[in-house]
């Protein structure tokens, strides 16, 4: 995992694209809260990328990292691919 912060990417106002090319340079995939900004972007790269994975805020960290690792490993390649997670429903 390298977070915008490792990397010395963070609070610098990087556009999107450019965020997305980062990660795609590395090998990487994307995992984004911004959802809207990066669906477009997917909708129209027109450039092979590592794979968007595009969350709902959730407060449980682990119940997201679970929906994230389930939802990836049914994918036979990340590359490319865009994946909404979204938070489960708190009602009952």
């Amino acid at each position: 995992m390298l977070t915008a912060i490792d990397a010395s990417q963070a609070n610098q106002r990087i556009e999107d694209a450019d965020v997305l090319a980062f990660a795609t340079q590395a090998g990487r995939a994307l995992v984004t809260y911004n959802r809207r900004h990066f669906i477009r972007l997917h909708a129209a790269c027109s450039v092979q990328h590592g794979g968007i994975v595009a969350c709902t805020v959730d407060v449980d960290i682990g119940a997201l990292a679970e929906r994230i690792d389930r939802e990836v490993t049914r994918l036979p390649a990340l590359e490319g691919c865009l994946v909404r997670i979204t938070r489960r429903s708190s009602a009952r």
